[in-house]
């Protein structure tokens, strides 16, 4: 697969021209964060998780983020609802299993969900990704405790088994489909001091997916635009602070030049 400058601006474009609903079931302490990136970037988000209305808000979603970090029993109630919903619907679904490895709560939610929905794009840290296959694999709360490539073996059995395409993130971004391995080595360290920056990009993932049904590049487009904007940011960064509201500004005023002058990748 090849992930081109010109394709990912093409489709930085085209959510910006349509500014697709992105349904958002996400974790409340980065609801504002995802909220924020998704405007930016020109998706439209909404972060509905209430059992009532999750599947007429599906219906008119271009694509359904579910992200477990910081569960309940109703929310994952309507988590399933949604997900059955936009299933029905031929909505993407983009799963973040936040801190699977660190409880059998939500290890067992995010192996639930695989199974039950079949995410189009499953996107975590090596930790995550791990745990989801292997009883052993543990996390650091929501932290990895290993870098992304220790996981790209685990990442192909879980395309194999289920056809999702997994994204592995980290140092270097693996994305996973079948046998094409592309890899993503945009960003900067200052980004992992920043909370919800993982999340959000789960976020941008639903956001290219739903005008990118090619989920493989649809990722790899995501966190290419994610690390390129943490770069860019975090140049005149003085801290994870102001590298949070740069991060936005970047985004919101990425250019084709941005993206041609700073893309890292390989695939």
């Amino acid at each position: 697969m090849k992930i081109s400058a010109s394709r990912i601006w093409s489709c930085v474009k085209e959510v910006r021209e349509k500014s697709p609903v992105v349904h958002n079931i996400t974790n409340y302490v980065v609801m504002n964060n995802s909220a924020n990136a998704l405007l930016s970037i020109g998706a439209s988000p909404v972060m509905a998780h209430a059992e009532e209305e999750v599947e007429e808000m599906v219906n008119i979603a271009g694509a359904l983020v579910i992200n477990i970090g910081t569960l309940s029993p109703h929310w994952i109630r309507a988590m399933f609802r949604a997900a059955y919903q936009a299933k029905k619907m031929h909505i993407p679904i983009v799963l973040d299993p936040v801190g699977a490895g660190a409880t059998a709560y939500r290890t067992g939610t995010a192996r639930e969900l695989l199974e039950e929905v079949t995410p189009a794009i499953i996107r975590g840290n090596a930790s995550e990704i791990m745990a989801i296959m292997k009883e052993d694999a543990k996390t650091k709360g929501v932290d990895s405790t290993t870098s992304s490539h220790t996981a790209v073996d685990m990442a192909h059995q879980i395309n194999k088994t289920y056809g999702s395409v997994v994204c592995v993130s980290g140092e270097t971004d693996y994305i996973i489909d079948g046998n094409d391995i592309t890899k993503v080595m945009n960003g900067h360290p200052m980004m992992t001091r920043v909370t919800g920056m993982g999340c959000i990009a789960t976020a941008l993932c639903g956001a290219f997916a739903a005008v990118n049904h090619t989920f493989a590049e649809a990722a790899a487009q995501a966190m290419a635009v994610m690390g390129i904007a943490g770069e860019i940011a975090a140049a005149d960064a003085q801290g994870p602070g102001s590298l949070q509201v740069r991060f936005y500004d970047v985004l919101y005023r990425l250019s084709a030049d941005d993206i041609h002058n700073y893309l890292n990748v390989d695939g």
